[in-house]
């Protein structure tokens, strides 16, 4: 079936809405897991010197990263629409708990980016004081924010390009440094470690921030040139991008220079590359974190965005979040996001960390498990792309990961089980008032999206060239649409 089965609004988005490529989609998953080595510093202090902070980095991407690309790979292809990991549980699990990791999700992602802006003004106030100071900092973040913002509402082409452009400019500094740090590492000086200062709840905290998110850049799958194809590369590619932007200015800092750990704080690779290079290369750091920032602000507005229009798609929320402006991008999803940022920045950064870490560690246990369960209940399910293992040894795969998340959920505080809690709470009260709404017309819904059709155009250089829903994503809104059913039955008894 062609585009003709398509509805006019669909149509038009297909014909106008330029699709992510290989190269603007690894910049955009750079940035939704790292964006640079900005904040890995803390890594040194918490775990008492170099050793445990470049083992971290060369252990948790086999344990951690690579099981979570993998999954997101086979998942995101198998369902290429927008919503990524609601689609993933909702099939897995019926659409109650779809709802409750969207929301979690979406939720963890806002307060992540709610950092952003904050740390762009840290870094500039060692340059520029006066945003140390209420009366400048408060509208710069909010300026910081709306314009940000804007650049999300104005297309995810021209976000995911921009990325690119950041990505190169945030990462350069740093092959100078490293190269300029040769003649001066001292190799003894990487196996530095003192276990009376190791902070286990920090450094935990801190290393699994800076590789996660490995799976929120399937909420844009559905605007993604032949993800099939696009997704795996992209996600092997930030794999190596990832763990390279953290291991070598890693390995230049504290191989080339001889300073406490205690000294090792957010921030101070500025001070690295001025001992290493002068004060050129300081101000370069500088420019280049503050940038940085923007980066990781618009890819994660894009894909918390993204997945309330995917949400809003499968009628999980009000149609409105399926709105789409001129650009093809989801006006009213991107301001909620925004409203969102802009209530949680008041925050201090570890608070922010370990809340959003504990949601997001939810959330990803509920997927690992989606993930095995899918592949006992839907064998038959189209996978473009397969992790090479079968179920016994899929699970094994999701077993080292699963443990690490338990032991971040393990280490949090009591204010953060009370928090998260509280967020889980409403989550629970949320999905049976919004049955209600959609069950009485209170609000409007999309009910037509089951109809979509379930196949596209492939020109004839194999190409693809209209992005609609696979036979996997009708599967599954077929059982969205009986699940909800269902439910709604059942509480009218």
């Amino acid at each position: 079936m062609g585009e003709e089965g398509l509805p006019g609004d669909v149509k038009n988005r297909v014909k106008t809405a330029p699709k992510l490529t290989l190269l603007p989609l690894i910049a955009l998953i750079f940035y939704d897991v790292s964006g640079g080595p900005f904040g890995v510093e803390d890594t040194v202090k918490a775990g008492g010197g170099p050793l445990l902070s470049l083992l971290g980095f060369l252990i948790f991407p086999l344990i951690w990263s690579v099981p979570e690309a993998l999954v997101t790979a086979e998942l995101a292809t198998s369902f290429p629409e927008n919503g990524g990991y609601v689609i993933w549980i909702s099939s897995a699990f019926g659409s109650f708990w779809g709802f409750q990791e969207g929301f979690w999700k979406w939720f963890s992602g806002v307060m992540d980016n709610a950092l952003y802006p904050v740390l762009f003004l840290d870094y500039l106030k060692h340059s520029f004081p006066i945003f140390n100071r209420l009366i400048a900092r408060i509208p710069a973040l909010l300026g910081i924010t709306a314009s940000l913002t804007y650049l999300n509402y104005r297309g995810l082409h021209i976000v995911g390009f921009s990325a690119v452009s950041l990505a190169a400019f945030s990462l350069f500094p740093f092959v100078v440094m490293g190269m300029l740090s040769i003649p001066q590492i001292r190799p003894k000086q990487w196996l530095v470690v003192d276990f009376s200062k190791v902070d286990w709840r920090e450094y935990f905290n801190s290393m699994f921030w800076n590789l996660n998110y490995w799976d929120k850049a399937s909420t844009l799958a559905g605007e993604v040139e032949n993800p099939s194809k696009t997704f795996p590369k992209a996600l092997f590619g930030a794999v190596i991008l990832v763990v390279s932007s953290y291991l070598v200015p890693l390995l230049a800092g504290t191989g080339a220079l001889r300073t406490s750990s205690s000294e090792w704080s957010d921030g101070y690779f500025a001070e690295v590359g001025m001992l290493i290079g002068g004060v050129w290369l300081k101000w370069w750091i500088q420019a280049a974190s503050a940038m940085s920032n923007l980066g990781l602000f618009e890819a994660e507005m894009s894909g918390d965005a993204f997945q309330l229009l995917g949400m809003s798609e499968m009628g999980m929320l009000p149609a409105i979040f399926a709105k789409r402006s001129k650009y093809g991008t989801p006006t009213i999803s991107i301001l909620c996001s925004a409203t969102g940022v802009v209530f949680l920045s008041w925050m201090s950064f570890q608070e922010i960390l370990e809340f959003l870490n504990f949601l997001y560690a939810i959330g990803m246990l509920l997927e690992f498990a989606a993930f095995i369960k899918l592949r006992v209940k839907k064998p038959e399910l189209h996978r473009p792309y397969k992790v090479p293992l079968e179920t016994f040894g899929a699970t094994l795969l999701c077993l080292p990961p699963s443990i690490l998340l338990v032991l971040v959920m393990c280490l949090a505080s009591l204010r953060t089980f009370l928090v998260s809690g509280a967020v889980i709470f409403l989550g629970f009260i949320l999905y049976p008032t919004l049955v209600q709404a959609k069950d009485r017309n209170w609000i409007k819904f999309d009910a037509e999206q089951p109809e979509v059709p379930s196949s596209s155009t492939v020109a004839a250089d194999g190409s693809q060239e209209v992005a609609v829903v696979d036979e996997a994503s009708v599967m599954l809104l077929s059982d969205l649409s009986t699940t909800e059913t269902d439910q709604e039955g059942h509480e009218t008894q």
